[in-house]
């Protein structure tokens, strides 16, 4: 799992008032700069509209971000183990790179973001667009980097709420000026119907499935320690739980008796991680240690297979393990000219563990490498240029699979008045591939070992504009992906095959913040874009996601009264499966409507409602259909002290 992300205050839909035109941002350089002087489309989300919009995680703060696109398997933003709901930025669902602190936490590509509890995050900052140049692989689509609350930034509180589908939220923080621990517990009870999919098996039954989600719990403890003024330390416990019942809801044929309401399947999903991180920064250097340790486990029973119908037990195991360190130097050279330069190592371990559904395990591992550096001239005080590079190789791997990639990238702004900027942007990017692609994660997952590196460029045009109260943005994207690499599903096998294919995209984005000075605050955000697939199992150009989005938010603040109303419409939408041609979706319309009162400085009531129309909408991209968690609520009770 890993998290990093710079924002443009205009570019998140939900964002509420709190907010400064001379916002600085660290992810999109690798140094602090404001983000308007930017030559990307950014967006930040503080812990102040986090909290206003009633974000209970770091999925949530991100659901209705302008060009994001949402997925969820059940309630709460739960995952299936391995399957977890991608970060899809302008219509990219494999190239996000999560970082936490500027550290990775990514296992193997994928992350949990639904195990991050919105109250120990400080900021989040996003860049969109090709970010491997500075970051690395899997920053095809834009960065996401989650800063934690440190040492000093925290407060000492207790929480505790209650809704309905039987969620259940407690937690405790205690904070001075040098330490913060947090801890949180949530829960929700069952869900019914959460998906229909096809189920093929000839020899047993054709047809449907249905599945009910329940017992989805979320445990999260850690802490950060301000060592000094340079160094922190800190580190991070999770566990998620999820239980999926699997039934027949139709049968088309079948040669073994089945019928509707037979029970196909049960698993349980346990994802468990540990993360530590030491931080260094200073004027001149900044450097990190990290470890990022966890485990995946789906547990249950199968009662019909492709073969028979007879109840069997299920049982798969995966440990994800890395660790590695950076360093970073910065250089003034003028009052003109900056640069740093840095250099990257990370060990990956992966290991495939002996279950009753795995007969032999297996072990894999691999060094990433990297060196990248970046130059920033201002040749007067309107017109600024920035080069950056990157070498990445591997080393170690299993049969000599190692992979290099030089990328690289240019920015240029134009100051054109104190209000107004514009800039260019042209980056490579890419991704290599993993270890659960090309030896195979789980037995309806077929490995490739010769997957090529996923390559890509992308190309921006924007303007910013911070004008009174109003911050607009516009960008003009262009994004051409290589090699793409994508799991392509077999329904007659029940199975799927990693392959490459194409991937390319042309839109435009539009978004605006309004920060009055009244009681009432607003922001808006359009995107239209043509996101398209081409692989070998299709000879044309297939849409995915959707052309029109758009994003909007409402705040009211007044005494002690905050109340704000957020959405997110993704229009003009298909599923796209695999082999088959894309096929037309409606529309989804993502709602939360959350209200706090404050009766007096230590206390806070807050009912966050989700869902607000109860609409049944389809938040899955692909050929399975996952629906909305109907209309729900969570009252809650915080005491700060």
């Amino acid at each position: 799992m890993a998290g990093t992300l710079l924002l443009s205050a205009t570019a998140f839909a939900a964002a509420i008032p709190e907010y400064d035109l001379g916002n600085m941002v660290v992810t999109a350089t690798r140094y602090e700069k404001k983000e308007v002087d930017v030559a990307a489309s950014t967006v930040i989300l503080t812990k102040e509209q986090i909290k206003n919009i009633g974000a209970k995680d770091a999925a949530d703060a991100l659901s209705k971000v302008n060009g994001f696109s949402y997925k969820t398997f059940a309630q709460g933003n739960a995952s299936m183990g391995t399957m977890i709901n991608e970060v899809t930025i302008r219509g990219i669902d494999n190239g996000t790179l999560i970082l936490v602190n500027g550290n990775p936490v990514s296992w193997r590509g994928k992350y949990n973001l639904d195990a991050i509890p919105a109250e120990n995050i400080e900021r989040i900052e996003v860049v969109k667009g090709g970010g491997s140049v500075l970051y690395g692989s899997e920053a095809m689509a834009g960065v996401v980097n989650i800063i934690t609350k440190k040492g000093g930034q925290g407060s000492s509180y207790i929480t505790t709420g209650f809704g309905n589908y039987g969620q259940q939220n407690y937690g405790v923080g205690i904070a001075d000026e040098k330490f913060n621990m947090h801890a949180s517990y949530n829960k929700w009870g069952e869900v019914k119907d959460r998906t229909i999919s096809d189920v093929n098996y000839t020899k047993t039954v054709v047809g449907t499935t249905t599945t009910n989600a329940k017992d989805i719990a979320k445990k999260d403890i850690g802490f950060d320690y301000k060592i000094n003024n340079r160094l922190n330390v800190l580190y991070d416990y999770y566990k998620t739980e999820a239980t999926y019942d699997r039934f027949i809801n139709s049968v088309t044929t079948t040669k073994k008796g089945v019928e509707v309401g037979d029970e196909f399947n049960n698993r349980t999903y346990t994802t468990e991680a540990h993360m530590a991180q030491l931080l260094y920064k200073d004027d001149l250097w900044k450097g990190s240690l990290f470890v990022n340790h966890g485990t995946v486990e789906s547990d249950g029973d199968t009662f019909i297979s492709r073969s028979s119908v007879k109840h069997s037990l299920y049982n798969t195991k995966e440990r994800n393990v890395t660790y590695g360190a950076e360093i970073q130097r910065n250089w003034d050279i003028s009052n003109k000219s900056k640069a740093i330069l840095g250099v990257n190592w990370e060990r990956e371990k992966y290991e495939k563990l002996k279950t009753i559904s795995t007969t032999t395990g297996s072990e894999y591992a691999r060094n990433n490498w990297a060196v990248f550096g970046q130059w920033e001239q201002n040749f007067d005080n309107k017109n600024t240029v920035t080069v950056s590079a990157r070498e990445t190789w591997t080393s170690g791997a299993e049969g000599d699979q190692n992979y290099n990639n030089f990328s690289a990238g240019a920015q240029y702004v134009h100051k054109m008045n104190e209000e107004n900027n514009i800039y260019a942007s042209i980056t490579q990017s890419f991704i290599m591939p993993t270890f659960a692609q090309m030896y195979g994660a789980s037995d309806s997952a077929i490995p490739n070992p010769g997957l090529k590196p996923q390559t890509g460029m992308n190309y921006e045009i924007g303007w910013k504009q911070n004008h009174n109260s109003h911050a607009w943005r516009v960008a003009i994207l262009k994004t051409n992906i290589k090699d793409n690499i994508s799991a392509s599903w077999d329904k007659n096998k029940q199975e799927y095959q990693y392959t490459n294919e194409d991937f390319r995209n042309l839109g435009i984005e539009l978004s605006c913040d309004i920060a009055s000075d009244g009681p009432l605050s607003y922001n808006y955000g359009i995107t239209y874009q043509n996101p398209e697939v081409n692989s070998d199992k299709k000879d044309y150009w297939d849409r995915k996601f959707g052309k029109l989005q758009l994003t909007g938010g409402v705040t009211y603040k007044k005494s002690k009264w905050v109340s704000s109303l957020s959405g997110s419409i993704l229009a003009d939408r298909v599923q796209t499966p695999s082999a088959e041609h894309s096929f037309d979706a409606k529309p989804y319309f993502l709602t939360t409507w959350n209200n706090s009162y404050s009766p007096d400085k230590n206390s806070t009531i807050t009912l966050t409602i989700d869902n607000l129309f109860n609409r049944e909408d389809i938040v899955s991209h692909s050929s399975s259909t996952y629906y909305s968690t109907p209309i729900n609520y969570l009252l809650t009770y915080t005491y700060k002290f």
